[in-house]
């Protein structure tokens, strides 16, 4: 049995977005649920959050993005640079804390304290660029855990996969031209035309380039088109760029009964992708992988893809 992390903080709950929105605080308890039911709490090691250091979010993000977003928050402004990112006065504060309570995981798994974790965190952060917020999200958590591990740990491959069913603009085009992390996306494209990246030839730029690679899918597609295009684009990429550390986008809105895609991802296929996942880490890793909540808005399967996620984590 693997020493696996559990970030979980009702704190985490307070960042409200609106009755119609479907980024929802009930996605976390939802998660909780489903992972305390299984029996799974006293197996998991507990990560509460914590504020962050600023120096870390401001290698991601622009001072001046920073700024605006807390002074939004501060004003009790209901949208912050796009209409799907709406808020509350909580927002900032929340967005700290899923950035902190990371960066604690990372630290706890780099140290050898765990061997894997998964962050229940919110808001979600994939979408965020360096300057806008977009999708839902304020502060690219997985981009800030990335140079954390960089700076801090001195880890040179960094490896990025991200399974949301939304393309991770944010996270590919903060390190497009960067050689030392590895993007890889498996997406619906197009998905409700959002957000419109992550086709087929993007693959970086600069020394970057060749370090970004998508793996964009039809509507409707399911379990065999995923194993064929990660089997084709995932694996051996990874097999030839050997990360030391795997840090995952896990968007679950890819099932099938999600409302937001068309695609068609069963329970069973969500398990054979972090199978997977599991299997680069072992292989390149040292098994250490961070995984990260994005998407993933079907509160009637969120308790059993978040159990078996888990599951996978724990069991190695």
């Amino acid at each position: 049995m693997k020493k696996t992390g559990f970030l979980f903080d009702e704190r985490y709950l307070q960042h409200k977005t609106g009755r119609y929105h479907p980024e929802v605080p009930e996605r976390l308890t939802a998660i909780y649920r489903g992972i305390d039911e299984a029996g799974l709490l006293s197996m998991l090691t507990l990560i509460p959050a914590s504020l962050p250091e600023m120096k870390w979010i401001e290698m991601v993000h622009d001072r001046n993005y920073i700024s605006r977003l807390e002074a939004a928050c501060r004003a009790n402004e209901p949208i912050f640079d796009n209409p799907d990112n709406q808020m509350c006065a909580d927002t900032y504060q929340t967005a700290l804390l899923a950035v902190g309570g990371i960066l604690e995981t990372v630290c706890m798994v780099m140290e050898g304290t765990l061997d894997n974790a998964f962050c229940a965190v919110r808001p979600p952060g994939h979408h965020a660029e360096a300057n806008r917020a977009m999708g839902f999200c304020y502060f690219n958590n997985v981009a800030v855990a990335a140079r954390y591990l960089q700076k801090q740990w001195a880890i040179t491959r960094v490896g990025i996969v991200d399974f949301d069913v939304h393309h991770g603009n944010g996270t590919q085009h903060i390190f497009e031209d960067d050689a030392s992390v590895y993007y890889y996306s498996i997406h619906q494209h197009p998905s409700f035309a959002y957000p419109g990246t992550g086709r087929e030839f993007e693959y970086g730029k600069g020394l970057g380039h060749g370090f970004t690679r998508n793996s964009p899918m039809l509507p409707g597609q399911g379990d065999d088109e995923y194993h064929r295009l990660i089997e084709r684009d995932l694996l051996p990429a990874f097999a030839e760029f050997k990360p030391q550390v795997l840090l995952v986008s896990t968007g679950f809105d890819a099932h099938r009964e999600d409302d937001m895609s068309d695609m068609k991802l069963s329970t069973e296929g969500f398990s054979w992708i972090m199978q997977q996942i599991m299997k680069i880490a072992a292989g390149h890793c040292k098994g250490r992988i961070i995984s990260v909540l994005e998407g993933g808005y079907s509160l009637r399967r969120l308790p059993e893809l978040a159990r078996n996620h888990v599951k996978i984590l724990l069991e190695g």
